[in-house]
């Protein structure tokens, strides 16, 4: 058998925008509908979501027949928990709350085996070895690792120069959320200083190569970032669209 290609490596190196949406419902049946949508990437949000182990998995085999390329954020950066995700088959991970350069550095060693990483050798008992089965995986699996970091506060775009020098981070992903409430804005995503923050960092992300991530769910807002540099845009998430979907179903019979 073949190792597979990262999706995500592949498409960014092209010349357009990757668009995708936030999965956070535990069920794979939520997963494999929006799978078929048409989305290029589904972030799979082990982070804020009430994801297990085992619905991580079922989500991967729900996506798995269809092109799309699946994503997870993990809770931390944890390497036995990474390893895990290793494992199971993630190829795309979007890591929160980096917020320097040494942080970038040990996820780096984290995905990776050596000499590039410290890795665990495990692959007869991995899902993404076909448990033994890829030719040349232990070789080759380096290859196919994609690392986006999130950087989601003041402390990290003030190291977000120094962040994209590490060698293994592909990209890195702006959390509006996150940052607006380091800088003393919760709750505004869209205060004018948080977003000069967001699309000076989205430039200076695409200016050194890589790949250069933001969630927006406002038409407005993805063409600000989209003209700043984004690249790697998630757009909604499976919780905003089915809630929306619901109230406007039992609006319409609401006197």
């Amino acid at each position: 058998m073949e190792l597979k290609q990262n999706q995500v490596l592949r498409d960014s190196s092209l010349d357009r925008v990757l668009y995708g949406c936030w999965l956070g419902i535990p069920d794979s049946n939520v997963a494999e509908m929006a799978a078929s949508a048409g989305f290029d990437w589904l972030l799979i949000d082990h982070e804020h979501a009430p994801f297990e182990l085992a619905d991580v998995m079922a989500h991967l085999r729900a996506l798995a027949p269809y092109p799309v390329a699946p994503v997870v954020r993990p809770v931390n950066n944890d390497p036995a928990l990474l390893k895990k995700f290793l494992e199971m088959g993630v190829h795309t991970f979007v890591i929160p709350m980096i917020d320097t350069a040494d942080q970038a550095a040990a996820c780096v060693r984290a995905l990776n085996y050596p000499p590039k990483g410290d890795r665990g050798v495990g692959s007869s008992l991995a899902r993404a070895a076909h448990w033994g089965q890829v030719d040349g995986y232990l070789e080759n699996a380096n290859d196919e690792i994609c690392l986006i970091v999130q950087a989601e506060t003041v402390t990290a775009i003030r190291n977000l120069d120094a962040i994209l020098e590490v060698d293994g981070v592909d990209g890195v992903f702006l959390g509006p959320s996150d940052l607006a409430a380091s800088m003393g804005h919760i709750g505004q995503n869209t205060h004018p200083d948080v977003v000069e923050s967001v699309a000076n960092s989205l430039g200076r992300i695409r200016e050194k190569g890589r790949i250069a991530g933001v969630l927006a769910t406002d038409a407005d807002m993805i063409a600000r970032y989209r003209s700043a540099g984004a690249n790697f845009v998630g757009v909604s998430a499976d919780t905003l669209l089915v809630g929306k979907a619901f109230r406007d179903c039992a609006g319409q019979f609401k006197d």
